[in-house]
């Protein structure tokens, strides 16, 4: 039996920053302190070749416990459909109308923040309320 590894979770983006900082926001994450040496990332980030400044961000999970996001610029933007996504469990454990207004206040927040709010799906008998979005970038996610 193997043991479970760590993992982190990569975006492919336009704007690393923007994007992490974005996340960071939506998660609860931060930005980890920049190598040693340096008083912030901006002055990291200087002393790299002019391409790759910019070229990437990080965003972590203070608590250690979830994955590390790493976000990465690249020359094309989005074209299709995400194959993988990221849920945000803002609605873990509610049910109901109090599940969906939980939903909905998370997603005005995020709306605030840049995200875009794609379809809000209602409870079926089956399954529970959940609001499909998209970041600032247009990847999706789902509030679940």
């Amino acid at each position: 039996m193997s043991s479970i590894k760590k993992f982190q979770v990569t975006f492919d983006c336009a704007e690393p920053e923007r994007v992490a900082r974005f996340w960071c926001e939506v998660l609860g994450y931060v930005v980890p302190p920049p190598p040693e040496g340096f008083a912030s990332w901006a002055a990291y980030d200087s002393t790299l070749p002019p391409e790759r400044q910019g070229a990437w961000f990080v965003a972590v999970d203070p608590s250690g416990e979830g994955p590390r996001l790493y976000f990465q610029r690249v020359p094309e933007g989005k074209v299709a459909k995400n194959r993988v996504h990221l849920d945000v469990r803002a609605g873990t454990g509610l049910v109901g109308a109090e599940r969906l207004a939980v939903l909905q206040a998370e997603c005005e927040r995020l709306v605030a923040l840049g995200a875009v709010c794609e379809r809000v799906l209602l409870a079926d008998g089956v399954n529970e309320s959940c609001i499909n979005m998209q970041d600032i970038e247009g990847n999706e996610f789902c509030l679940d």
